[in-house]
């Protein structure tokens, strides 16, 4: 790069959905100012950059707000916002899970943690506030692991403490610490909703939010940014694909129809380019009856719906009425008849832990490039000998 060029930044679309207030305090949640602490200078308000990356001011990052009215509009809100973002970041752990359930997630996701210093900020204001026994509570969202921890480190017993892990409507939460505080088994209730909040103070009951504290939405701002700038960075790896067509193989066996495949050549590669153009590939020729498409994982991902329908093959059967093979560019292996594609290994995935601990998770689409290079050999391969066309 030439001096006095300056190279344009890659703007991260980052997904931010929960209630107004926590959507607003995210949106306005500033990015630390990068110091002379900072080993490696990369992301906004982070310390690592992921390889393939440069280092420096190259990555922007852009929040896009979805707010809701309640935690069940969650799988709306993914669905409303479309394919364009690179992450999602959940203001908590209940509309994770519904979205996560609905299966409208197709990207990266995380959530901002409300154990840890969330949980230990709630606690202190009871203590403080209400002067209330924290040894006698019911909490709902959070895992019983992380009361659990947080009680071990005040030195506290959490033997009497009821917490619910499954989220669920707020009528339903409210009534489960209604019912506890009722039979005197608590003094206070400590919820993560504002809904359940409100149904609580309406029923003079006292209860405590769990809000998210500024360190917990920095971290989890981070986490997002890392995600959606791998998830970039795996959109951007080639990908081949071989085509082959088996009427033009059979074709160039009889020396009198090679003037009919020929003009049936150029008709699939007009074809082929045609439909490389649509997701942005290139088509050459190799051979005689064998065609590479290049592309990127990215683009030819959304055109396989995540490499689980062949490419192509369908236009190919229905305009011209031929049978195309379609496979990953392997080295010399042929390409599979289209049909059902077998399974893939999928990636080890992070997921929250049952009852609401918030962790990242990657979707089943969300898989590594479809080549690689093993040792030892000079062939591409895919994992798990995985072909686009089954």
């Amino acid at each position: 790069m030439t001096n006095g060029q300056r190279q344009s930044p890659l703007e991260l679309t980052i997904g931010v959905v929960g209630s107004h207030d926590l959507v607003e305090r995210i949106m306005l949640s500033p990015a630390p100012a990068p110091g002379p602490h900072r080993a490696t200078p990369g992301l906004p308000g982070t310390d690592l950059a992921p390889a393939g990356f440069p280092p420096g001011p190259g990555l922007a990052r852009r929040l896009v707000a979805a707010a809701y009215r309640s935690e069940q509009e969650a799988g709306d809100k993914v669905l409303r916002l479309g394919p364009g973002i690179d992450a999602w970041l959940f203001a908590s752990q209940a509309p994770y899970t519904y979205a996560r359930r609905a299966g409208v997630l197709h990207g990266p996701a995380t959530c901002v943690p409300l154990g840890g210093s969330a949980l230990y900020a709630a606690l202190l204001r009871g203590c403080l506030d209400g002067g209330y026994d924290l040894a006698r509570l019911s909490v709902d969202t959070l895992s019983r692991a992380e009361v659990d921890d947080a009680f071990a480190d005040l030195g506290m017993a959490s033997s009497n403490v009821h917490v619910r892990e499954d989220p669920g409507a707020a009528a339903t939460l409210a009534a489960f610490h209604e019912r506890l505080w009722r039979r005197r088994q608590t003094t206070v209730a400590i919820t993560c909703l504002e809904s359940v909040a409100q149904r609580l103070t309406a029923l003079e009951i006292p209860v405590l939010m769990v809000q998210p504290t500024r360190s917990a939405i920095q971290t989890a701002l981070r986490t997002a940014t890392l995600l959606a700038a791998q998830r970039r960075l795996e959109d951007s790896q080639l990908a081949v694909a071989v085509v082959e067509v088996p009427t033009l193989r059979e074709a160039s066996r009889r020396p009198a129809s090679r003037q009919s495949g020929e003009e049936l050549r150029l008709t699939i590669h007009r074809l082929l380019v045609q439909e490389a153009q649509r997701i942005r590939a290139t088509v050459s020729p190799a051979g005689e009856c064998c065609f590479l498409v290049t592309a990127t994982r990215g683009s030819l991902s959304a055109a396989t719906d995540g490499f689980r329908i062949p490419p192509f093959t369908e236009r190919a059967r229905s305009e011209l009425g031929i049978t195309v093979e379609v496979g990953p560019g392997r080295g010399g292996a042929r390409p599979r008849r289209a049909g059902p594609l077998p399974r893939r290994p999928r990636r080890p995935q992070v997921r929250p832990r049952p009852g609401g601990t918030c962790g990242t998770s990657r979707p089943p689409r969300a898989r590594p490039g479809p080549y690689h290079q093993p040792e030892g050999t000079g062939h591409a391969v895919s994992p798990g000998r995985q072909a686009l066309g089954g």
